[in-house]
């Protein structure tokens, strides 16, 4: 599948997202869980991006590797970082009036996540594996 950016800049473009991310794992034929797990997480990052950042980027895209295939998005934005990765990992932390359980919500969502947040700049990858539904 090929690779696929998306501007985030406002409500309308996390819409987007959701529903790119929705329309790339039903291609994958994933589980109606998976499909979920998947456009949540999405969901949180970019709602992040708009929120915390003002703007950013989406990158979609899909991994093959020797024993698994996954579908893989890549959240950056030019925003004021985060200070402390570590306390922002920690379930029940928040900047705002959410409840807490944004990134290691994500986190827990997906196969792999990773971080990186420096001032001015953070970038989040996600993944998830192809689990095909049995036919």
């Amino acid at each position: 599948m090929n690779v696929q950016l998306i501007a985030i800049k406002s409500e309308a473009d996390v819409v987007t997202v959701c529903t790119q991310a929705r329309r790339r794992a039903t291609t994958h034929h994933l589980s109606p869980a998976d499909v979920s797990r998947f456009e949540t997480a999405a969901s949180e990052l970019a709602w992040n991006i708009v929120k915390y950042a003002g703007s950013g980027t989406c990158l979609f895209f899909s991994s093959q590797g020797d024993a698994e295939q996954k579908i893989c998005a890549t959240f950056e934005d030019h925003g004021p970082g985060i200070p402390d990765l570590e306390l922002a990992m920690q379930d029940g932390f928040t900047t705002g009036k959410g409840l807490g359980g944004g990134l290691p919500g994500v986190k827990r969502l997906v196969d792999t996540f990773h971080i990186a947040s420096e001032p001015a700049y953070t970038v989040i990858s996600i993944g998830l594996r192809v689990r095909r539904l049995m036919e």
